[in-house]
């Protein structure tokens, strides 16, 4: 059929890879980081859109694109770019967490009635990332920005309408406007009345295209597809579908999965995005996962984390009763944002430091197997994981994840999915264009290289060491929302 191209914008980089549109095998890639005068007076959470088409730019350089019929777009998610009438940004973008919407974010539950209303308006509650709540923090903070804005994009919306030439349609997907804060993923429409409570007037939005539409088609015949936000396009690059999960091993962690529906959860614990394909992709999120290795390493005075895991693995499942709640930044999963970690079950004999290595490890998973259940117990199918992130790769975390995971693990190849992802889109778009593939069913490509752990006969241990670990979370905060 032709060659695609997927770019991945994330917060620190571009990488594109260049791929057979029909079998998905990567021909060629390319990268740039993004220039560090991008922020705006050095904070990271102000960000000149412009720094994003120059590390485009120079990733692409070199014919990389050469031969290439369409291109895919994925960028980070919940960045806000406020745009005038003209179309010019009003202030730089506002990406990433922006802890200074905190409050912003508590005032927009309150002003709808709470978290419930919230849920069942658009799936998700408001926190700091979302757009929603940054557009509230503009009203306070920067009264004449947020006044001048009548146009409200995000990340890749601003890059695929750059690509096209800025033209008079604006184009998102529903992947990326279901983590706005003010598009429902159940009915898949605008709520613009939440524009208005956040802004203070309302603002033109984007048009949310199906999967396998493409925004536009350059001057020179270059096909550009919807694109998406970086978790949708990497499960579409991953390759994963009804009955997959997928847990990632950040600093924090989350636990999304594939299905067939969007849940709307009351306790906020569950934001319900749309994913790359026309599904749903319910999301779980703990505030504690690779920092809570560590924080264990430093406290051992371990150098690194391969050093913990290899302590780690001189102990036994249980940890010789040693548990450790992760709860070192609070928890969101469950809801125990005050609270710190504890380290039960210290007996004289427990008191060694692989015992504490292996607990951090066990707490971690857990803390993510707890996530994993708030989205079984709504019904979600989850036969195989996939587990991402640098940290997947320690051996305490291959020897404890099945069994407490209870199922089998996935772990990929190293491999920049989200630029799969996006380049995947490419080809479905393009094939849909030409009239070669279904606008109903994805291309099928080459699935992702991976080690496959099965739990075998230690179901049973995990469940006992998860056992140890829900009495222990029990009993230290018997309040807390039960998962």
């Amino acid at each position: 059929m032709g060659i695609v191209a997927g770019l991945d914008s994330s917060p620190d980089f571009t990488r594109i890879v260049v791929c057979d549109a029909d079998s998905g095998a990567v021909l060629r890639q390319g990268y740039a980081p993004h220039p560090l005068d991008g922020a705006e007076g050095g904070r990271p959470s102000d960000v000149d859109p412009q720094a994003w088409l120059l590390s485009l730019g120079e990733a692409a350089g070199g014919g990389l694109l050469e031969g290439v019929q369409a291109i895919g777009v994925s960028a980070q998610q919940s960045a806000l770019i406020p745009l005038d009438t003209q179309g010019n940004t009003v202030r730089p973008a506002l990406v990433g967490g922006d802890k200074r919407a905190q409050v912003c974010a508590a005032e927009l539950v309150d002003a709808l009635g709470g978290r419930e209303a919230w849920a069942q308006a658009v799936g998700t509650v408001p926190g700091a990332a979302q757009p929603v709540t940054k557009l509230r923090w503009m009203v306070k903070n920067e009264p004449d920005a947020a006044l001048r804005t009548a146009m409200l994009m995000q990340a890749h919306d601003w890059l695929v309408w750059q690509l096209l030439g800025r033209p008079a349609r604006r184009t998102t997907d529903r992947g990326d406007a279901s983590g706005t804060g003010y598009w429902c993923a159940v009915n898949g429409a605008y709520r613009p009345d939440l524009v208005e409570l956040a802004l203070g007037h309302q603002a033109l939005l984007p048009d949310v295209l199906g999967p396998a539409e493409a925004a536009g088609t350059t001057p020179e015949g270059l096909l550009i597809s919807a694109g998406t936000g970086e978790t949708m396009a990497a499960a579409f690059g991953l390759g994963i579908g009804l009955g997959d999960a997928v847990v990632s091993l950040g600093a924090s962690g989350s636990v999304m999965a594939v299905h067939h529906e969007a849940l709307i959860d009351p306790s906020g614990m569950i934001t319900s995005l749309a994913d790359a394909t026309g599904m749903h992709l319910p999301v779980v999120t703990t505030l504690n996962a690779v920092r809570t290795l560590r924080g264990s390493a430093e406290l051992l005075g371990l150098p690194d984390l391969e050093s913990l895991s290899d302590l780690a693995m001189k102990s036994t499942p249980g940890a010789h009763g040693l548990v450790l709640l992760p709860y070192l930044e609070g928890e969101r999963t469950p809801d125990l944002p005050h609270v710190a970690g504890t380290l039960a079950g210290l007996r004289r004999e427990s008191m060694r430091p692989e015992h504490l290595a292996r607990a951090a490890f066990e707490g971690m998973l857990c803390g993510l197997a707890d996530a994993l259940d708030v989205l079984r117990r709504r019904g979600v199918e989850v036969r195989r994981i996939f587990l991402l992130g640098p940290a997947a790769e320690l051996p305490a975390v291959q020897a404890c994840a099945p069994a407490l995971l209870g199922t089998q693990v996935v772990v990929p190849q190293s491999a920049d999915y989200a630029a799969i992802g996006a380049a995947r889109q490419a080809a479905w778009a393009l094939g849909a264009s030409q009239g070669t593939l279904d606008p109903r069913q994805p291309p099928v490509w080459q699935g992702a290289t991976a080690q496959i752990l099965d739990p075998g006969d230690d179901v049973a241990v995990g469940a006992a060491v998860r056992q140890q670990y829900t009495s222990v979370r029990d009993q230290t905060h018997p309040g807390a929302v039960r998962l």
